[in-house]
């Protein structure tokens, strides 16, 4: 609500920039399919802005945060009463309610990132999206360490393969706690799409599965050379999905084996364990991409080079490296690499709010600097942090248009300067990863030939 001063004239107050923001984000979610207790002094939509603004502060303590979103939310929402004040009591609201806000919220952002970001949504005819995980540190308590250790079996893995490790050494690392996420990313945008949460061992395969069916039917999948497996490729194409994924030693590889009309770069793969139980071979295309030192060999369910020429294979892959772009985001930018709750309940909901606040600040201002035409990679998360983090610091002051929220937002773009290596400006020793060796390709046997065919005369007849 506006106020006037002295001569008359109206004022606005930054957290009304905020108001605008929330209502934008929130615009095609609908909060009233979400009903608590008649007695609750929360209701659903002030409940997950209130969230989000605990997500974006960077109070010192969590209970701080939410002290900092509640002053706001109080003026935000005057006209529903003043909510509870007890950290305790909106914790184990959100424990009770995060998972159907994250149902409601994942596809209103979705929407608005196809609307909005229309010009931005298709590279080459897929909308093209990366996969990829990574572990999230958590505090060492019980109730941490319960939840999200890995399992024994796993611990009796990583003690065969540590070797002259101290036991004391091997127990620490082997209890450590960490959630494992694995993050569904939209390439083009560079805004998250779908996450999935477990402990420290969880497998990301399985996560990627589970997340196919949020994907769009144009949907192009990009993964590293984590992402194998003749089960879990087979998965993506029953899905009605395509793929493009990094292949090396792991992987065997077939030539000639007569299934489908032969062509250059025509593979298939097709692994004994799958011809020993009947299953079909996958018919794939081999795309050897320049990598730098080492050539890079990548397998796409795109067969034919008139939907996607071997130059636009390579262009795809390399796009997918921006997810470890985002990830430095959410763990450094966003300071999110080790939380701060030490209850298992709360750590899962606190990195949820985290991806759905780092999400929702980068499509604001995405779409807010779309209108200048500014590339995606050009978009400064750190100043897009900053200005939010300015409208909660300062969410009383009046507000001054040159440093209004869309303003500074406009700001936030990263400067055209080139940086050398950094790698020079330190002694540090650093590590270097082998990349994966080229996969195992050899002409397939007159055996797999008579097999494949026997299979695809059954199929026809079947």
């Amino acid at each position: 609500m506006s106020h006037q001063d002295q001569d008359g004239r109206k004022v606005r107050f930054n957290y009304q920039y905020l108001r605008r923001a929330l209502d934008w984000l929130f615009r095609t979610a609908v909060f009233s399919s979400l009903t608590f207790r008649k007695d609750c002094t929360w209701n659903a939509q002030p409940l997950a802005a209130a969230a989000l603004l605990w997500a974006w502060s960077d109070e010192a303590t969590l209970g701080d945060r939410f002290q900092a979103a509640r002053k706001i939310i109080q003026r935000l929402f005057a006209q529903q009463g003043e909510p509870a004040g007890s950290y305790q009591a909106f914790t184990k609201l959100l424990r009770r309610w995060t998972s159907h806000f994250v149902t409601l919220l994942q596809p209103a952002f979705r929407q608005r990132m196809r609307r909005s970001l229309a010009s931005r949504w298709l590279v080459h005819g897929f909308a093209v999206f990366g996969s990829d995980g990574s572990r999230v540190e958590l505090p060492r308590t019980k109730s941490n360490e319960e939840a999200y250790a890995p399992s024994p079996a796993r611990k009796k893995r990583k003690r065969r393969r540590q070797g002259k490790q101290s036991e004391s050494a091997r127990l620490k690392k082997a209890n450590s706690a960490q959630l494992w996420l694995t993050t569904l990313w939209h390439a083009a945008t560079g805004l998250p799409w779908d996450w999935r949460l477990g402990s420290a061992d969880s497998s990301e395969r399985g996560h990627l599965l589970d997340m196919l069916s949020s994907l769009p039917p144009e949907a192009l999948v990009t993964a590293d050379a984590g992402f194998v497996g003749y089960d879990f490729l087979r998965g993506i194409l029953a899905s009605g999905k395509q793929f493009l994924v990094r292949v090396g030693s792991n992987v065997r590889l077939l030539r000639k084996l007569g299934v489908a009309r032969e062509s250059e770069g025509l593979v298939y793969l097709w692994p004994d364990h799958a011809a020993q139980h009947h299953q079909p071979p996958l018919v794939l295309r081999l795309v050897i991409a320049a990598g730098g030192k080492h050539p890079v060999y990548l397998v796409t369910s795109v067969l034919s080079t008139r939907r996607l020429s071997d130059w636009q294979v390579g262009q795809l892959y390399r796009m997918r490296w921006g997810i470890e772009l985002f990830y430095r985001h959410l763990k450094q930018t966003y300071q999110r690499r080790k939380l701060r709750s030490t209850q298992a309940d709360n750590a899962r909901i606190e990195l949820e709010w985290s991806l759905l606040g780092l999400w929702a600040m980068a499509l604001y201002a995405q779409v807010e600097l779309v209108r200048k035409q500014v590339p995606a990679r050009k978009i400064s998360i750190a100043g897009v942090l900053r200005a939010f983090r300015r409208m909660l610091r300062d969410y009383l002051h009046p507000a001054d248009s040159a440093h209004s929220l869309c303003a500074l937002v406009r700001r936030a773009i990263v400067d055209d300067y080139y940086r050398a290596n950094k790698a020079s400006r330190t002694e540090t020793r650093r590590k270097y990863e082998k990349p994966p060796a080229p996969p195992d390709i050899r002409p397939a046997t007159r055996a797999q030939i008579k097999h494949a065919k026997q299979l695809t005369a059954k199929d026809k007849k079947g």
